[in-house]
């Protein structure tokens, strides 16, 4: 069990002044390639307990629970060969106890490295319902994809430029406490900032949020820099036409993302075409590549398809999501217009385990471990 720091000491690194320039410099290209170049091929689930509807219900302290921690972490090693997990965090969560956080982090990576996985943390996310509340969390709405899934911060929380002193107290007050774990991959610092919300959320948006996230953003790149980390700092790009270095197409955040990101990340859920597309914009800033969202197989994202090209590419992969449970998301994005209350789809769009354990599909299982311990220059070529 890791010394713990104490409350004042805590709060005091919490507000500590700004670190020199030259301890918040981004990783040279060199040096996220010799990070990259030590690591197992990356392969692993975004996940949260099947019993959590969102990140506030998995870490919280009365629903915090270590035992189906402890049991699902193992099916992902045991039965896919997954060496990572892409885990949420919430800003609330930390207002609310921010020891108590620590602690149950500490605890979620001890049982995490029982299982050989060193997950990646979010600390930010803008999808889903922006109002999020701690406490009790709302059971799933039948039949409807991430029902109870939360933005942090909240969009009102958000828009007023009096929280940034909380937002640099948690994101300096993890990173901090994490800077130097060798449990932990990276972090990803803020989930689809340019998300209008998702779902029935699309038109909740306040005026100005857009803009503060573009202000916040490189601060919170440099709030968790400041902590120097041993681990990348991350924020993947996930929509636009093209993604390449000076892109006229791309928004005040993407060019933060992609020149501030040590190791760039990604979503995508299309076809394969359109998954090498992507990749071949993303390799022209000339860094290690992390897939941090795919798998949506009525879109045409399949573990048969997609997966071998990123072994064969090098390219690290994180699906949505991993047992299905209380997100819901076996259904998919249009469950929100037309809820499956009377019929499960005929294909599930995400995740890869039944909530007993059983994969959905056994093929799936054999082709991640199998990939999970073939050399690149060993796959096949699609």
């Amino acid at each position: 069990m890791r010394k713990w720091l104490s409350p004042l000491l805590a709060t005091l690194l919490a507000v500590a002044p700004m670190a020199h320039a030259s301890d918040t410099v981004r990783w040279t290209p060199a040096q996220a390639d010799a990070w990259y170049a030590k690591q197992q091929w990356l392969v692993g689930s975004n996940y949260a307990t099947s019993n959590a509807i969102n990140q506030l219900e998995m870490f919280q302290p009365e629903t915090f629970d270590p035992v189906a921690i402890d049991r699902e972490l193992g099916w992902a090693h045991e039965q896919f060969g997954m060496n990572t997990m892409r885990v949420y965090l919430h800003d609330l969560l930390w207002k609310q106890d921010p020891q108590g956080l620590i602690k149950r982090i500490d605890t979620f990576l001890t049982i995490a490295q029982k299982h050989g996985i060193r997950p990646m943390f979010v600390l930010f996310d803008s999808c889903w319902d922006p109002d999020p509340v701690l406490g009790p969390q709302h059971r799933p709405i039948p039949g409807v994809h991430n029902s109870g899934w939360v933005q942090s911060p909240s969009r009102h929380a958000l828009v007023d430029p009096a929280n940034d002193a909380h937002f640099r107290s948690y994101v300096e007050g993890v990173v901090g406490a994490f800077a130097d774990d060798k449990r932990v991959l990276a972090w990803d610092l803020w989930n689809e900032p340019d998300n209008p919300g998702g779902g029935n959320y699309m038109d909740k948006q306040l005026e100005g949020e857009q803009a503060r996230i573009a202000e916040l953003l490189p601060k919170i790149f440099e709030w968790a820099r400041s902590r120097k980390p041993t681990q990348p700092l991350t924020s993947g790009v996930w929509i636009g036409d093209d993604w390449s270095p000076g892109a006229a197409s791309l928004t005040s955040i993407q060019r933060t993302q992609l020149e501030q990101s040590d190791v760039i990340t990604f979503h995508n859920y299309e076809q394969p075409e359109a998954f090498k597309a992507r990749v071949a914009q993303l390799r022209k800033h000339g860094r290690p590549l992390i897939c941090t969202e795919w798998l949506a197989r009525g879109a045409g994202s399949n573990v048969d398809t997609i997966l071998p090209i990123a072994r064969r590419e090098n390219i690290g992969m994180i699906n949505w999501g991993f047992v299905d449970g209380a997100i819901q998301t076996r259904f998919p994005w249009d469950s929100w217009q037309r809820p499956y209350t009377m019929e499960e789809p005929t294909v599930w769009f995400h995740d890869l385990l039944k909530a007993d354990g059983t994969p959905y599909r056994a093929r799936e299982a054999e082709l991640f471990r199998s990939l999970a311990k073939t050399p690149r220059n060993a796959v096949p070529a699609l």
